[in-house]
């Protein structure tokens, strides 16, 4: 109970002097708080304060009840169970300062505060009648606050909330607004704001600030073969050595997914290369996680500023963006890879950008064209097939291959929408084409682990009057190299409804084999590179013969790539391969020209 001010004579005074003399008062009511209310005398409670008296003591608030002579007249349980006040000890009719000593006394408040501190507090929230409140730590590490209102006449009304469990929350909050909920390192706003008071000119270390931007290798491998529990539980193990490898001054945080990123001071970009690969190493050693032993990789890329160079050099903004740029290089390089930042990234990172915008306004204006190449029946030259190829013409920069801008398109979450509209396009040419023409469209990794890829797919059937049977969609080998359950389950969900398969570019991968014992797919592709060499080398030739082979044995028909020779047309036909596909027949073309190069 806080407050030690006197206040002139009123209403409440004027009653309890009444109560003193002895005139009568009400009987207190069953189960109310005798020390509570002053008793006066035997009698009925009028019906208002027996209203009031139950109100007072189902109060969430304690609240306490001062005459003009600072005396309690009133106070509710509540009050008691805040300041842990014994149920013995009597309240009514005790001043203030005699009920602020008994608690100071008893321990109730820190050592630090006083019955002056508390007689100053008191006096100055009367004084500004704003309802601003007064918040007092209890020894217990409550936390309370008192408003005050003084009462026409002399006296106040004082209430005390515990407001901890608020406190506690607000902090919570206040934490996670500024760290990552997950790893408890900084989040991105809040390395951003470390590092940038570590980048002010007075701050005091080395001369040189470097910005490290890591993303782990295989992440989506862990996550997809043993759930995302286990690869919150790696992520927080990154986050613990990355902790063990950072020096007290550096700054770690995590930016979102995967990717982390440590801010330092160092002697040199020498130093800092070497702690990159340092970093390397120590995340490249294996985890112990709860299901057993999990191995990972990191690629960092590393961006440093020197004091004294170009001011806008020590933006950290511009800092991670430049370790981005790097980590990219790194990234595209090799795992495992530490690559430091070149101005030259910067041009290329912005030529980059430009045809990002570029090729998602050309898909939105339907500017992406698709051409078909003939799949050919190699003995006799019949055409029994199309491949629909994506063809872009850039107004300004001319004919852009495929392999630049279908990567892109995977790497900036094009390549569904994109995906998607090549097949339209291609199911509703088709569909005007002889019965026997199968038309074959390729998917990326991204789009076949999209759980609504068989959805999509089987709309687009329905929506062109497509038959099924006629559409065989070509996936490559990266496609499984991380297979999951979401694209096994996509894929036999379309096979199921006649949708044929063909493993693309086969032989470029890693598990080949495997693969074609995981899946009962209708055709295997021989890329065109073993064709290119086969006349010259052994190897190569010899591949070819061993596939033709393995087609035969398990009933799936071999096709190989760029035929452009005769006598390239003759090796496939004497090593029994079923079909061809090459410029030998036809370059890829619109779909105007199909209809009479059928016919031709």
């Amino acid at each position: 109970m806080d407050g030690l001010v006197t206040y002139p004579a009123g209403n409440l005074g004027d009653a309890h002097e009444r109560s003193a003399a002895g005139t009568a008062s009400p009987s207190v009511p069953r189960g109310s708080d005798a020390r509570s209310v002053p008793q006066i005398a035997d009698g009925d409670w009028p019906e208002q304060f027996a209203r009031f008296e139950v109100a007072l003591q189902h109060m969430n608030q304690g609240l306490c009840m001062f005459d003009r002579h600072a005396r309690l007249v009133v106070c509710n349980h509540r009050y008691r169970e805040i300041f842990d006040i014994p149920g013995d000890y009597p309240l009514f009719g005790k001043t203030q300062e005699e009920i602020c000593g008994f608690l100071v006394a008893r321990g109730r408040y820190l050592p630090s505060v006083t019955l002056e501190t508390i007689r100053q507090s008191v006096r100055g929230a009367l004084a500004r009648q704003d309802a601003r409140p007064v918040f007092r730590e209890l020894a217990n590490g409550r936390m309370i606050s008192i408003l005050y209102r003084s009462i026409a006449g002399g006296g106040w009304v004082s209430t005390f909330e515990d407001i901890t469990e608020q406190r506690r929350s607000q902090a919570q909050i206040q934490h996670l607004a500024r760290y990552d909920g997950l790893t408890e390192l900084a989040n991105a706003r809040t390395l951003r704001e470390a590092g940038r008071a570590l980048a002010t000119p007075d701050a005091k270390g080395l001369p040189v600030l470097a910005c490290h931007y890591l993303d782990l290798d295989r992440f989506k491998f862990v996550n997809d073969t043993y759930g995302h529990a286990i690869g919150d539980e790696l992520l927080q193990a990154v986050a613990g050595r990355l902790r063990a490898c950072a020096r007290r001054e550096d700054i770690v945080g995590r930016l979102g997914g995967d990717e982390f990123a440590l801010i330092q001071r160092v002697p040199d970009t020498a130093a800092a290369l070497a702690f990159a690969h340092r970093l390397v190493a120590e995340i490249a050693a294996p985890f112990d996680l709860s299901v057993g032993r999990v191995e990972v990789g990191v690629s960092i890329g590393v961006a440093t500023h020197r004091d004294g160079d170009d001011a806008g050099a020590a933006d950290v903004e511009r800092l991670l963006q430049d370790a981005d740029l790097a980590l990219r290089q790194a990234k595209a390089l090799e795992r495992g890879t530490v690559c430091a930042f070149e101005p030259a990234m910067s041009e290329t990172a912005r030529q980059r950008l430009a045809l990002e915008r570029e090729l998602s306004a050309a898909l939105a204006a339907e500017q992406i064209a698709v051409h078909y190449q003939p799949l050919v029946e190699s003995r006799t030259g019949r055409i029994i097939g199309v491949e629909a190829l994506a063809r872009w013409e850039h107004p300004e920069r001319g004919f852009i291959p495929p392999a630049t801008f279908i990567p892109l398109a995977e790497e900036v979450g094009l390549i569904v929408p994109l995906g998607a509209w090549v097949l339209r396009r291609a199911c509703r040419d088709a569909a005007a084409w002889p019965d026997h023409l199968s038309i074959a469209v390729n998917a990326s990794v991204v789009q076949v682990r999209q759980k609504s890829f068989a959805d999509t797919v089987l709309a687009i059937l329905a929506e062109t009057d497509f038959p099924a049977r006629r559409l065989e969609i070509e996936i490559t080998e990266s496609s499984l190299l991380e297979e999951s359950e979401t694209t096994m389950q996509n894929l036999h969900r379309l096979r199921d409804a006649g949708v044929r398969f063909a493993l693309d570019d086969f032989g470029t991968g890693y598990s080949s084999l495997s693969y074609l014992r995981r899946f009962p797919f209708d055709k295997i592709k021989i890329d065109r590179s073993f064709m290119r060499d086969a006349e010259a080398s052994a190897d190569a030739l010899a591949i070819i013969r061993a596939v033709a082979g393995l087609g035969t044995s398990l009933g799936i028909t071999t096709l190989v790539e760029g035929v452009e020779t005769e006598q390239q047309l003759q090796l496939a036909l004497a090593e029994g391969l079923k079909q061809v596909q090459g410029y030998l027949f036809s370059r890829p073309i619109p779909g105007a020209g199909i209809a009479d190069l059928v016919a031709a």
